[in-house]
């Protein structure tokens, strides 16, 4: 997301765009120009949003490194350009109409699975992810945090800045977890999970589904739902350890243990995710 969209902090109060000095009047306009924004296609820095998309599979950190810049220029962390979450629905979009044409049986099947890959699939699990980090990870690993108590992680490691719950913070407030951060790293770690199940699944489905099952075909199957998790994990950590107000944010890299040893417990039993899991079949709930 490009940090050059915001209006600049000296032009805010003539402009309107952050609201008056009186802090009441900006948390009214708070919200009606952020959505104002979701309409401004010519401001969106679609070359950004298409370089995280790359640097996601090969140097995710790069991503996260970049919010730094726009932190110190716009004090904020939230970047309020929808750049990204537009081209991903665009993407699922013509993901729906492939797996559509190949797997439903009518024009109506594929308009009602566009809808719920991009509405309940990537905006919906975004939105109550993201509902969950905003409400959960500032009183977990903020400095008052269960998590800021224990030592030999991250929390012993240089000066942390007092965290405060806001929506969007505006230029010139102090740090704070925005739901807006949150949410741009939910959409973020959806794009490998994207990828891995929506894009590399539909391609190897043939294979993934012969029958009889064997060995081989379980274990790609597993596998490729174990990398696609561990992507979705790595990421939302990345995003919350970029945060220097956070604590032991190395904890949110547990779950990544838990899913390899269902993984292997998987294996073991000859349990496929793909086939005795029925995991195709939920992509396609409620078509």
């Amino acid at each position: 997301m490009n940090p050059h969209i915001s209006v600049p902090r000296q032009h805010a109060a003539a402009s309107g765009a952050f609201g008056g000095p009186s802090s009441g009047h900006r948390a009214n306009l708070r919200m009606p120009r952020f959505f104002k924004r979701l309409f401004k296609f010519p401001q969106m820095d679609f070359e950004m949003a298409i370089w995280e998309m790359t640097s996601l599979l090969i140097a995710p950190k790069k991503v996260f490194k970049s919010i730094y810049y726009h932190e110190q220029t716009k004090n904020t962390w939230h970047r309020p350009d929808p750049s990204f979450t537009y081209i991903l629905a665009f993407f699922l979009l013509l993901t729906a109409i492939a797996w559509g044409v190949a797997y439903t049986p009518s024009f109506g099947a594929i308009v009602r699975l566009s809808l719920l890959f991009i509405f309940v699939h990537f905006v919906g699990s975004s939105l109550a992810v993201s509902t969950l980090a905003y409400l959960v990870i500032g009183r977990l690993f903020g400095p008052n945090g269960a998590a800021a108590s224990l030592t030999g992680l991250r929390g012993a490691r240089g000066r942390r800045r007092g965290a405060a719950q806001g929506l969007f913070v505006q230029p010139g407030e102090k740090d704070q977890l925005e739901f807006g951060y949150c949410f741009d790293v939910s959409n973020r770690a959806f794009f490998p999970l994207y990828l891995h199940l929506y894009v590399v699944q539909f391609l190897l489905l043939p294979l993934l589904t012969r029958s009889p099952s064997n060995f081989f075909t379980t274990f790609l199957g597993n596998t490729l739902y174990l990398s696609a998790l561990i992507y979705y994990t790595y990421i939302t950590f990345l995003g919350y350890n970029a945060l220097p107000f956070l604590h032991n944010t190395e904890l949110l890299l547990l779950p990544i243990l838990a899913l390899a040893i269902l993984w292997l417990v998987s294996l073991i039993a000859g349990w496929g995710v793909v086939m005795q899991g029925r995991g195709v079949e939920g992509l396609f709930w409620g078509v």
